[in-house]
C-alpha cells in the first residue's frame, strides 16, 4: 500500500473560494442533473460531486433535460459499462444544440483511462468539461474556469489521487449510508482496469472515519456500509481492518456493512468479528471469481478453490446465519467447459444469496486483453445462462426458507412495485415489501416473512 498523503489545507481552501466565485457569478449554471453509473464507490462520489455544486449555488434538477449543466460520473469496469456512458454522452450532442448554454461535463473511471480524455475531447467537442478520478476535488476549480474563460477544460492527472477530506456532500439518504474508508487497489487481477484507474491503495486515518461516523449518526443514520475497491486491506494509521470494525461497533451505530473484499484478505481477525460485534451484520459479499484453480491463477486472484470454500465454512462456523453474495465472470479466456463446470459446482456447494454474474469483457491495458480466447461468444452466452438459471433457483431456496421467520427491517422507502406498502431489508440484506406509510422511513420495524419471490421478500409488520 502506496504511504497516504492528503490535500493540504491550503488546496482545501482554493477550492471553496473557487466555490463561492462561481455562486457569486451571474452567468453560471442555476441547476444540475449528475447521472452516475457503476459502482457503490461512484455513488459515494457524486454525493460529494453534489455537495459541491450546491456549494456553487446550483440546486438539483430531476430533468436531465431542464438542467444547466450535466455530469457523467462514468464507469469503465466493463465494455457495457463504457458504451453506456459514451451513446448518453453522444445523445447530449443533440440536448446542447437547443441549449447552446447547456454546461456538459464527464469525469469518472472512463476518462481516467490512458488515452480516453483525449480520444474524447477530439470526438466530442461538445463537452465542456472533462476530469478523471484523482482530481475530482478539483471539480470547483474547473468549472469556474470555464465559465471565465468559455474553452473545454481537460484535465486528467496520471498520479495516484491523494486522500481528501472535508468535502461538501449532500447525501442520497439520511438513514443509510455509504462512507469511503480507503481508495484505490495493489492487487492487479488480469481481467481488472480499476488499478489503473482508481490508482494504488491509500487508506483514510482512523480518526476521519470515526468522526464522519458519528456525525452520520448525529444526523439520524441508521446504518452505514464502509466502502473500498478492497476494504479489507484497510491500513488506515497502521491499523488493520478489523481493528476499525472494533471501533466502529463501539460507537453503537445500529448497522454495519462493508464491501467489497478480497478473499486473500479476510483475516482471522475479521472472520471473528462476525461472532462477535453486535452491530455486523450477517452478511458479506465475497468475490470467488471463478471455481477453477488455474483460472483463478490465471486471474492473479491468489487462493485456490479449497482457500475459499475453507473461508467459507469459517464463516459459517462462526455466524451460522451469515448470507454470502459473490460476483463471477464466465468465459474468461482461454476457460474450458470443465473449468466453467468447476465454477457451477462451487456455486451450489456455497449456495450464495445472490451472485452478479458476467461474461468476461476484454479492457485495454490489463492482461488478460491479450490472452488468447478461443471460445465464441455464443457459448460463453450459453454458459452464463446455465450459471444464472442455477442462482436464480438457489437464490429462491434461500428465500423461501426465510417464509416464517420475524425479522428485523430498517425502512428505506415506499415499494417502487407495490401501492401502500414499503421497502426496507434484514440483517441478512434480503429486501422486504410490506404493507406502511412512509412514516415508518427510517425505522426499525418487526416484520414476519409470509412469501418469497424470486429477489424479493414479502411481510406484514407484527
Amino acid at each position: 500500500m502506496r504511504q497516504q498523503t492528503a490535500v493540504s489545507p491550503e488546496a482545501m481552501a482554493r477550492q471553496r473560494e473557487y466555490m463561492a466565485r462561481v455562486r457569486e457569478m451571474e452567468d453560471r449554471p442555476r441547476s444540475y442533473h449528475i447521472v452516475s453509473m457503476g459502482c457503490q464507490m461512484n455513488a459515494r462520489d457524486s454525493e460529494t460531486i453534489a455537495g459541491m455544486l450546491e456549494e456553487m449555488g446550483l440546486t438539483r434538477e430531476a430533468v436531465r433535460e431542464r438542467a444547466d449543466l450535466i455530469l457523467y460520473n462514468t464507469c469503465c469496469v466493463r465494455e457495457n459499462a463504457e458504451n453506456k456512458a459514451l451513446g448518453n454522452v453522444i445523445w447530449l450532442k443533440e440536448l446542447k444544440r437547443d441549449k447552446p448554454e447547456l454546461m456538459i461535463c464527464v469525469g469518472g473511471c472512463m476518462t481516467q483511462e490512458p488515452g480516453m480524455a483525449a480520444a474524447m475531447k477530439a470526438k466530442y467537442p461538445f463537452i465542456d468539461l472533462i476530469y478523471g478520478t484523482h482530481n475530482l476535488y478539483r471539480l470547483p476549480e474547473y468549472v469556474y474556469r470555464f465559465l471565465m474563460e468559455r474553452a473545454p477544460v481537460v484535465e486528467v492527472l496520471d498520479i495516484d489521487g491523494e486522500v481528501v477530506e472535508g468535502l461538501p456532500e449532500r447525501r442520497e439518504s439520511v438513514h443509510s449510508a455509504f462512507v469511503n474508508i480507503m481508495y484505490g487497489c495493489d492487487n492487479f487481477c488480469s481481467y481488472c482496469i480499476v488499478p489503473y484507474v482508481r490508482g494504488r491503495e491509500r487508506s483514510r486515518e482512523p480518526e476521519d472515519v470515526i468522526a464522519e461516523v458519528k456525525r452520520l449518526m448525529d444526523a439520524g443514520t441508521q446504518e452505514i456500509t464502509l466502502l473500498g475497491q478492497n476494504v479489507n486491506s484497510y491500513r488506515g494509521g497502521g491499523a488493520e481492518f478489523a481493528n476499525l470494525l472494533r471501533r466502529l461497533d463501539r460507537l453503537g451505530v445500529p448497522r454495519i456493512r462493508f464491501m467489497t473484499s478480497h478473499p486473500k484478505d479476510l483475516s482471522d481477525e475479521l472472520i471473528a468479528c462476525y461472532g462477535e460485534l453486535e452491530h455486523l451484520m450477517p452478511n458479506l459479499h465475497l468475490p470467488v471469481q471463478a471455481g477453477n484453480d488455474e483460472i483463478l491463477r490465471q486471474m492473479n486472484r491468489r487462493y485456490t478453490r479449497e482457500r475459499y470454500l475453507d473461508l467459507v465454512r469459517r464463516l459459517r462456523a462462526v455466524r451460522p446465519e451469515i448470507g454470502l453474495t459473490s460476483d463471477i465472470i464466465v468465459g474468461f479466456p482461454g476457460e474450458t467447459e470443465a473449468q466453467f463446470e468447476d465454477t457451477l459446482s462451487l456455486a451450489r456447494e456455497v449456495r450464495f444469496d445472490a451472485a452478479y454474474t458476467f461474461v468476461y469483457s476484454p479492457r485495454r491495458g490489463t492482461r488478460a486483453a491479450s490472452m488468447p480466447d478461443p471460445v465464441s461468444a455464443g457459448e460463453k452466452s450459453r454458459w452464463i445462462q446455465r450459471l444464472i438459471a442455477l442462482q436464480q433457483e438457489i437464490s429462491f431456496e434461500t428465500l423461501s426458507a426465510q417464509v416464517g421467520r420475524v425479522e428485523r427491517v430498517l425502512v428505506e422507502g415506499a415499494s417502487a412495485r407495490d401501492a401502500g406498502s414499503v421497502g426496507g431489508r434484514t440483517p441478512r440484506n434480503h429486501m422486504v415489501n410490506f404493507p406502511g406509510g412512509e412514516e415508518l422511513v427510517g425505522k426499525f420495524v418487526d416484520v414476519e416473512i409470509t412469501s418469497a419471490g424470486k429477489n424479493t421478500l414479502r411481510g406484514r409488520i407484527v
